[in-house]
């Protein structure tokens, strides 16, 4: 109890696992007030670290022996269950994931570290890349009232909303349905703004118009699909540094998997995952606002 409790309240070391687009923001904010100890599969983002407080390491028992509270941003179950078992090779570790994975996987997972003697707590994030740089975050939190009273105060430091949404698996209920929301929701304003520029209209002012309009939304006003209407989203920078197209798909098929198991009909959701089956045929690594060029190319 003593070193679980020193992991959340007294030490000023946590581990991270998982340094993409997402997490590379998300230790850099760590960082401010923490000694980060990171490691990830692909050595490029060494490059990007910009504080002397995040430490690199070779392999993730580095992580697991300098940190009892980890933090992980992964890209599927799969990998995030493959970390998992290679952190749980200690005990009295506290796991964070803040990757997008199954409800279904965070059960396993939750049953891994009950049976190694370790915590684990589903809490995936939403605000996108701008997000995690500045730190302003949504994070959704799948954990008894105990553990989240605990582990919010390390996530406030990379967020601005801290939502807890029951017990474990709950964050990933969430944010399985947000995703699938937002899949629809940049479909319809691509589709929107496409079919304005195709009759004469400037993206731009239709964005405007729509921004202060009845189909406001974050894909209008925050991360808008058209190149040249926002400066610092993936639209104007070719579709790139973003949230990619796979992991989209991916995203939209937890949803419609879970839809099946429990009986929810899911009939946009399940268009989006066509459009994106699709999409990932030649764009997988490209912003998921990439439909927006698909609709307006030329016929």
């Amino acid at each position: 109890m003593r070193k679980f409790i020193s992991a959340f309240g007294f030490s000023n070391t946590i581990g991270f696992i998982g340094l993409g687009n997402m997490g590379i923001g998300m230790a850099h904010n760590l960082a401010k007030t923490r000694v980060v100890y990171a490691y990830d599969a692909s050595p490029a983002w060494q490059s990007k670290i910009e504080s002397t407080n995040i430490k690199p390491v070779s392999q993730i028992a580095d992580v697991a022996a300098n940190a009892d509270t980890i933090i992980t941003m992964l890209p599927n179950d799969k990998i995030v269950k493959s970390v998992a078992q290679e952190i749980f090779k200690k005990q009295n570790k506290t796991l964070i994931d803040s990757s997008t994975i199954s409800p279904y996987a965070s059960y396993d997972l939750a049953k891994m570290a009950q049976d190694t003697k370790n915590i684990y707590t589903d809490a995936p994030v939403s605000g996108g890349v701008g997000g995690a740089k500045l730190g302003t975050l949504t994070f959704m939190v799948g954990a008894e009232k105990e553990l989240y009273d605990k582990i919010s105060p390390i996530l406030k430091e990379m967020g601005k909303n801290i939502f807890h949404c029951g017990k474990i698996g709950g964050g990933q209920i969430a944010k399985m349905c947000n995703n699938m929301a937002l899949a629809i929701q940049m479909i319809s304003v691509a589709e929107a703004l496409a079919l304005g520029k195709n009759m004469g209209m400037d993206p731009a002012m239709l964005s405007s118009i729509m921004s202060v309009s009845s189909s406001r939304c974050w894909s209008v006003d925050t991360y808008n699909p058209a190149p040249g209407v926002m400066p610092n989203v993936p639209s104007s920078k070719d579709y790139d540094g973003g949230f990619m197209v796979e992991l989209m798909l991916k995203d939209l098929g937890i949803a419609i998997e879970a839809s099946k198991k429990s009986g929810t009909d899911t009939q946009l959701g399940q268009h989006a995952q066509q459009i994106y089956n699709k999409l990932n045929e030649h764009f997988g690594k490209k912003d998921f606002a990439i439909v927006y060029k698909e609709l307006t190319k030329s016929k």
